[in-house]
């Protein structure tokens, strides 16, 4: 068999002209051309997306076939088509050598994968949650959660945190993180730079190794919420109401013994708690990144917000162990 190389898909412009070889149909070896329409295309078939778009006809038997640049070098691997047909139209997708090169390695030194982890869960910056939090431009990865004994539990990392840099890498967008992550070698010390209080914060991290975490149970899917009914008090301009946890409300929503917060009974039509997806059942432990122990106290910490002429405030919701923020703006009294 002849032997090629790997190029570096890094420097691909769109534009850049591309060839890809594949088998499809059982059609024996079958060369198209086209050029790069597109890099870091995200089709949401899992969390490491980073796909080169391309023109060149794909079709079935395509997949795993090499993509190249004019230099006869390899810097993509043939993997999906968007069709509505079944058949080529267009819009394919390859992993970028960059991306695929590393885990070969891998699977040829270890004899399987070994991705990097850091142990927190993460959410996209939306503009109210930026604007809740001081920062200027909407960049970075908001920390939604820690996973107990991970390495950024250790590292002092808290919920509210947002990843600004990750090995002096800059972070514009909350996918990125997984992907640089997994690619960092394992047991080695990342530079972190965090937004925490209105301020950059460098700390470094440990990390760890992610099928590792798996076996030993460190990471798990959250299961759905369990939501009943049950009158509240009002959060003023949020239009929800909430009640404070006690063992029967608990018991009737399901909630965890560990959990703290207040728990939404109800969420008012057209309000902005409705569009952003709250309902009851869900647990907002903090608003503005201070824990919630009373209604008054929630109406409090929101009435500040409106006085100190915030547009917005940010919430730290638990629904069922899946912990999220989710931002409200203020608008009048209801």
């Amino acid at each position: 068999l002849a032997e090629v190389k790997f190029g570096d898909s890094d420097v691909l412009r769109v534009g850049d002209w591309i060839v890809a070889i594949g088998n499809p149909f059982g059609l024996g070896g079958t060369v198209t051309a086209g050029i790069v329409s597109a890099r870091s295309r995200d089709i949401r078939s899992g969390p490491y997306d980073d796909y080169i778009q391309t023109d060149a006809s794909i079709n079935r038997g395509n997949s795993g076939g090499p993509m190249f640049n004019l230099k006869g070098e390899v810097i993509g691997i043939n993997t999906a088509i968007f069709s509505p047909s079944g058949g080529s139209v267009g819009i394919g997708f390859a992993i970028p050598s960059a991306l695929a090169e590393p885990v070969i390695n891998q699977l040829m030194e270890y004899g399987r994968t070994r991705r990097g982890w850091i142990g927190v869960r993460i959410q996209t910056l939306s503009d109210e949650i930026a604007d809740s939090l001081d920062l200027k431009h909407k960049q970075g990865a908001l920390v939604a959660s820690i996973t107990p004994g991970g390495p950024a539990e250790k590292a002092g990392l808290k919920q509210g945190d947002v990843i600004l840099k990750f090995n002096g890498k800059p972070i514009t967008e909350m996918r990125e993180v997984p992907r640089i992550v997994a690619e960092t070698p394992i047991d080695s010390e990342a530079d972190l730079v965090i937004w925490r209080d209105g301020q950059e914060v460098k700390t470094k991290i440990h990390v760890a190794e992610l099928e590792k975490a798996e076996e030993d149970g460190l990471v798990s899917e959250s299961e759905g919420a369990t939501p009943g009914s049950s009158e509240g008090s009002k959060i003023e301009t949020l239009g929800l109401s909430v009640v404070t946890l006690d063992d029967n409300i608990r018991n009737q929503y399901g909630i965890a013994g560990n959990v703290k917060g207040l728990v939404i009974t109800s969420v008012e039509p057209n309000s902005e708690a409705a569009r952003k997806g709250l309902s009851a059942g869900d647990v907002v432990v903090e608003i503005n990144q201070q824990p919630v122990a009373s209604p008054a106290n929630a109406n409090d910490i929101v009435q500040r917000a409106k006085s100190n002429d915030r547009s917005s405030v940010l919430l730290l919701v638990n629904r069922a162990g899946d912990v999220q923020f989710v931002a409200l703006k203020l608008g009048d009294d209801n």
